[in-house]
């Protein structure tokens, strides 16, 4: 894979399932192959098989339990998401918050599937104890910036830093990404200089009228 890594978290948006997934992927696709940037989609579950399969972009899971499989209905299992081609998961985002033991298990479900692990965290610390975890990235992103419009790039770089230090302290392997508020392509040359390796964002890509033109920003200045 190469560096770095803009991934886009589609949520349960209106604007991101079924074919408005696919403009997304589609625009994604363009602006990856004349960029040479890594853009990655997470989409909802149903939309995982389609996209891997008209697409040649990574595909990550919105959430996985770290579970074996066996009976555990309605739980999402990390091999599921494998054979529907997908790559990669999210884990511990926001809005599907985990315990550390939770996210523990996750990782090792990701691992032992073979699936890119990004682990969202919410503060510095909880960066640290989750680096211990051997996820392949951590995601840094403050709660209360997630959907506002306001970058953590320029509100808060104080907090990229000390994660990126703090993580490569515990693990040096692990790959830190940016996310909460990222929307235009300054954002993103703000996170890189600032150290990590990579952007998570979602509504400023999902709900875009041109999603491509959006997109076409945030790798203008890599």
């Amino acid at each position: 894979m190469s560096s770095p890594l803009i991934l886009i978290n589609f949520k349960a948006y209106n604007e991101g399932y079924g074919q408005n997934a696919h403009k997304i992927a589609q625009s994604a696709e363009i602006v990856s192959e004349e960029s040479g940037i890594t853009i990655g989609l997470a989409p909802g579950y149903m939309d995982i098989h389609p996209l891997s399969h008209h697409y040649r972009l990574p595909v990550y899971a919105q959430h996985i339990d770290g579970i074996s499989p066996g009976a555990h209905t309605g739980a999402v299992l990390a091999g599921a998401v494998k054979a529907a081609g997908a790559t990669g998961t999210l884990i511990n985002h926001s809005e599907r918050r985990l315990t550390l033991a939770e996210i523990d298990a996750a990782v090792t479900a990701a691992r032992n599937a073979n699936l890119t692990s990004v682990v969202c965290t919410n503060n510095t610390a909880t960066s640290a104890a989750a680096a211990s975890f051997s996820p392949s990235f951590i995601a840094i992103e403050p709660p209360e910036l997630i959907g506002s419009g306001v970058s953590v790039s320029k509100t808060d770089p104080g907090i990229i830093e000390r994660t990126v230090e703090a993580v490569k302290a515990i693990n040096p392997d692990v790959r830190v990404l940016t996310g909460a508020g990222i929307s235009t392509g300054e954002c993103v040359k703000i996170a890189l200089d600032l150290g990590t390796e990579g952007v998570l964002l979602a509504s400023g890509v999902v709900k875009a009228d041109n999603p491509q033109k959006v997109l076409e920003d945030l790798v203008s200045l890599l």
